[in-house]
């Protein structure tokens, strides 16, 4: 069995990728970079999500000889002109600290009128090769950003945001209904098809 690299140490996407890759029927030994403690972070420098996948899939690919999988990822605000974007897990200063990073998003939306806080999560899936073999895929999950947090689920910004068509946040779905729907979801069922074709090439 292929062992695929994750490229993550977060707990909660490591867990919602190894089911989305399971459903899919990917059959190949998932692990997170938590297996290989030796190698450190890499620097998120780029500047849209797939350049900063790309940068850890390369990263780990490099580092273990091991095809990797990677994705960035984050919530992008119509009013806010796209933003938090590349810098959602971050957006208060304190890389991953969620709770500070929604009280700030909210406070800075707390006049924008329902109609107006339209928001959508993105997600940029990459696989990288240790020969350099590269490939992306993106999803998107569009909803409208609630007013105070609901739900106990996900991470992030799950609790904020309600998707299209939708009563409750993310937060508020359980976990296989969000998978099913979610930006990363669709990104990386995207690139299972990709994933077959490279790594039985």
């Amino acid at each position: 069995m292929t062992r695929l690299i994750l490229a993550t140490r977060n707990a909660g996407k490591i867990t919602e990728l190894r089911a989305i890759l399971a459903d899919a029927g990917l059959d190949h030994e998932l692990v997170g970079a938590d297996a290989y403690p030796e190698i450190p972070d890499v620097k998120e420098t780029g500047v849209t999500f797939a350049e900063n996948a790309l940068l850890k899939a390369h990263a780990l690919a490099q580092a273990t000889g091991l095809p990797a999988v990677a994705d960035d990822s984050g919530l992008c605000v119509d009013v806010l002109g796209g933003a938090p974007g590349i810098f959602s897990a971050r957006w208060s200063g304190t890389h991953g600290d969620d709770p500070a990073n929604l009280e700030l998003l909210l406070a800075q939306l707390g006049d924008i009128a329902p109609e107006h806080r339209a928001a959508h999560f993105a997600c940029a899936a990459a696989l990288a090769l240790p020969d350099g073999t590269e490939r992306v895929v993106e999803g998107r999950l569009r909803g409208t950003l609630r007013t105070a947090p609901a739900g106990t689920g996900g991470f992030g910004y799950d609790p904020i945001l309600q998707p299209e068509g939708e009563t409750r946040t993310c937060a508020e779905l359980s976990a296989a209904e969000k998978n099913a729907i979610s930006h990363r979801g669709q990104a990386f069922r995207a690139l299972v098809p990709v994933l077959r074709e490279v790594l039985a090439g």
